[in-house]
């Protein structure tokens, strides 16, 4: 009984979420369609429905999962550069960016799945809401850092406007991204690397809801 005890916590031990979202993301691309349920989920891939449970509280859940961890990932890698402190707020939105993507291409296949698989595209989007807060909370910090170098009032940006246009960037380079036939995706780092450089320019001459008025119009060409 004790050693059958054992056995089980080991077994118990080696399920983590990042198991569970890995599994998750073969079993979509191998079937072309998302599990039925997470009964058959985790009985087709001996799974106990309380280990799934423990991580995650249903399928849309588990999705929205892999998003922030496609986030936090890139989060880790950006701070292992140890000069990444010393770089400007252009820089590292640029090497966030950069960072992001190379992530997103390393799992091309299930993404393009995963943003395609409603023909409602604001459906495919509500798995994007926790990658949404923390694209806005990473560009908030950066505003926010800016801001505290003037010390002139009328020259600080809103945090608001400034994290919001970020996520609308966002946006709209992973539709250009999604649709990139070139060779390594090289089109897609050229729009990175003009769209933040530009958006950073227009920053200082603009005033930020004319920013947010053009992104969501970017947005809305590309989605037509």
């Amino acid at each position: 009984m004790v050693a059958k005890k054992v056995e089980n916590k080991a077994k118990q031990s080696k399920i983590t979420a990042e198991k569970i979202i890995s599994i998750y993301m073969e079993s979509v691309l191998e079937h072309e369609h998302v599990p039925t349920s997470v009964y058959k989920f985790c009985k087709e891939n001996n799974i106990t429905e309380a280990e799934f449970y423990e991580f995650f509280g249903s399928f849309d859940g588990l999705r929205k999962e892999i998003w922030n961890s496609f986030y936090q990932q890139t989060i880790l890698l950006i701070n292992k550069d140890a000069a990444f402190e010393t770089y400007t707020n252009k820089e590292k939105m640029l090497t966030f960016f950069y960072t992001f993507f190379e992530l997103l291409t390393m799992n091309r296949s299930y993404v393009l799945f995963a943003l395609k698989e409603n023909k409602n595209v604001l459906k495919n989007l509500e798995q994007l809401k926790g990658l949404r807060k923390n694209v806005k909370d990473f560009a908030s910090e950066l505003i926010r850092e800016k801001n505290d170098e003037k010390k002139v009032k009328v020259l600080k940006h809103s945090v608001t406007v400034f994290s919001e246009g970020a996520w609308l960037q966002t946006l709209f380079i992973l539709k250009y991204w999604m649709d990139d036939n070139s060779a390594g995706f090289e089109n897609t780092d050229l729009v990175i690397e003009k769209s933040v450089r530009a958006i950073f320019d227009v920053f200082e001459t603009t005033p930020l809801e004319s920013v947010l008025d053009f992104g969501k119009f970017l947005w809305k060409e590309k989605m037509a």
